[in-house]
């Protein structure tokens, strides 16, 4: 006889429940930090012990809890946060489904001890009372988790070693602190502090945090903005693509200051980068985006980590033209012609003996009384053949530039080196130019200018391609009849389940037809749009203005030299060739200087 229906009992319902919620011990922070952050905390301590596995303990400075409500805290779906349709449909705190602290009391031994804003003493409820008792505690909120899944053995045994999974929790805890810069977060492991930050008001304060989180390279490689457009608002720090990383672990992208992994998100964030990157190389970026709660569900999964947009489409081409845009003005005239830094105190004497060589002549040592023979005249020659040129620089027109005149960002060439590098004088110091990088990416952006002022050109098939499709697929393919043809491409339905390849792109003539349209359908179907066709058009012309570039050992003349660094200047994205290699870099004179040690 099978087995009939019966109700669940509720310490069973918690356990799994708590296998969605609580997957290892950075899962319980994570809820048990957001909590804080809901009850309004300006201070939040996180206290681990053997990476979560012993202990884990979160004390805030919040509002707290009245003591009738510390029983309905441990119960399931029960919430302050939402009490109608309409709340959820409108959601602006972290949590709101009541699932999290009875799924870790469930799977833990836990201790709740809180005081209520302006009462006389604390309450203690632990997870298997009936009742609050009194207790010392000073406002706020303390929650106390002790030996996680001690009741479920094989969970157990899947966790990692201490070290890793204090790893998890101490990424969980950079993350919400890069999203609450004006809450204050201290996390200790083993009685040992690992970081602590300040409330930032500021961006100066923020970015002081970043440094802190991140460390100081992604914040002087990084660029801030602020874009707002169609009720969207876009606002962070993206790495420029030289701060390129070899694992997506500096990728922080919050929604509504949430924490979010979106595969919509992802995908805009990799077309924007798509030709400044390196091969297999991953951008780093810290991005807020806000928009109306009304707009973006966040009840998706449990853990909160998913979220749906309502209008995917325009998030994601909102995402990525704006950092298309953000890269693409990062020009040189950005970075090298603004002022130099102050000097750190080691360099002080080193910028203050250049200024005092400038403002007074230097000390002329007395002459040796050695008889010579040749006269100085004979020297002449070889003085003037040795001498550094003159310190007047010609423009590119052949005028001397006047005394005073401020340099191009990327100043003007001294000289070419090996035939790869250009030397350049600019008012930082020395830029060097890698010059077959440099043309090929200037190459490459005008290539792509005549393509898209002319439109991708397309080329009939003189055998069209049959392909047997889904008839999803091929519903799909009616629908964006003219997407294929914007990209070059004719594709016509022949039957319920066979689509024809009629055209391609001319420049893609030799592609794989079948291969090509099913990977275009596959990106329609996810994302709504497709880039492959694009993409695969600039690899082509990338290819082209590859060859077509000078190439090393070709001697330039100086104005040579000088007009591409003028087209550097205008081009955009030419930090970057099309391969994600740097261009060019800057030396500058702080740089040069403790090259030789000086001022020590």
């Amino acid at each position: 006889m099978p087995p009939r229906i019966r109700q669940l009992p509720s310490q069973l319902v918690n356990q799994i429940a708590a296998g969605e919620v609580v997957e290892r011990p950075a899962s319980v922070i994570k809820e048990l930090v957001e909590n804080s952050l809901d009850a309004g905390a300006q201070r939040i301590e996180v206290d681990v012990q053997q990476g979560g596995l012993k202990r884990m303990r979160v004390t805030d400075d919040g509002h707290g809890l009245h003591p009738d409500d510390m029983p309905l805290a441990l119960a399931r779906h029960a919430t302050s946060k939402v009490a109608s349709l309409e709340d959820l449909e409108r959601i602006a705190s972290m949590g709101f489904r009541g699932e999290a602290l009875p799924s870790i009391a469930s799977v833990s031994r836990l201790s709740l001890v809180s005081r209520e804003r302006g009462a006389e003493h604390a309450w203690r409820l632990d997870a298997e009372a009936e009742a609050p008792m009194p207790a010392a505690h000073p406002e706020g909120t303390t929650v106390d988790v002790r030996d996680l899944f001690w009741n479920t053995p094989a969970r157990r045994k899947f966790l990692r070693t201490e070290k890793t999974e204090f790893g998890h929790i101490e990424q969980v805890v950079r993350r919400l602190a890069l999203a609450c810069p004006t809450i204050a977060f201290r996390l200790t492991h083993n009685g040992r502090e690992v970081f602590a930050t300040h409330p930032a008001e500021d961006r100066a304060g923020q970015e002081r945090r970043l440094a802190g989180l991140l460390g100081a390279a992604f914040l002087e490689n990084a660029l801030y903005f602020e874009h707002e457009a169609a009720g969207l608002c876009l606002h962070g720090w993206v790495a420029r693509p030289v701060f390129s990383r070899a694992q997506a672990d500096m990728q922080h992208f919050y929604v509504n200051g949430r924490m979010v992994r979106d595969k919509l998100v992802t995908h805009a964030v990799r077309q924007a980068f798509q030709d400044v990157l390196y091969h297999g190389r991953h951008p780093a970026y810290v991005l807020f985006l806000e928009l109306d709660p009304v707009l973006v569900d966040v009840n998706v999964h449990p853990t909160k980590h998913e979220v749906r947009f309502r209008e995917g489409r325009l998030v994601h081409d909102f995402l990525f033209r704006t950092l298309h845009q953000v890269l693409a003005e990062e020009r040189p005239g950005a970075t090298a012609a603004s002022p130099l830094p102050e000097a750190e105190p080691a360099g002080a004497p080193a910028a203050a003996a250049r200024e005092e060589a400038v403002l007074s002549p230097p000390p002329a040592q007395p002459g040796l009384r050695l008889g010579v023979g040749e006269r100085r005249g004979g020297y002449s020659a070889a003085l003037a053949w040795q001498a550094p040129p003159a310190p007047s620089v010609e423009t590119e027109t052949g005028e001397p530039q006047a005394e005073g005149e401020e340099l191009p960002p990327l100043g003007f060439a001294l000289a070419q080196l090996h035939g790869v590098y250009i030397l350049a004088l600019n008012a930082a110091g020395l830029v060097l130019v890698d010059m077959h990088a440099a043309h090929e990416r200037i190459t490459y952006e005008r290539f792509k200018a005549a393509r898209e002022g002319e439109g991708i050109k397309s080329q009939p098939l003189l055998v069209p391609v049959s392909v047997s499709v889904s008839r999803r697929e091929a519903e799909l393919a009616e629908q964006h009849a003219e997407t294929f043809a914007s990209l070059g491409m004719r594709v016509d339905r022949m039957g319920e389940e066979v689509l024809v390849v009629r055209a391609l792109p001319a420049l893609l003539r030799d592609a794989d037809a079948e291969r090509l349209l099913r990977d275009v359908l596959s990106d329609l179907a996810v994302y709504g749009e497709s880039d492959r066709v694009l993409a695969s058009v600039n690899e082509v012309l990338a290819t082209m203005a590859c060859h077509g570039s000078v190439r090393a050992n070709r001697r330039l003349t100086r104005e040579e030299m000088d007009a591409l660094l003028r087209d550097i200047e205008r081009t955009e994205r030419s930090g970057q060739c099309n391969h994600g290699r740097p261009t060019w870099t800057q030396l500058s004179m702080a740089e040069l200087d403790r090259l030789f040690l000086r001022g020590r």
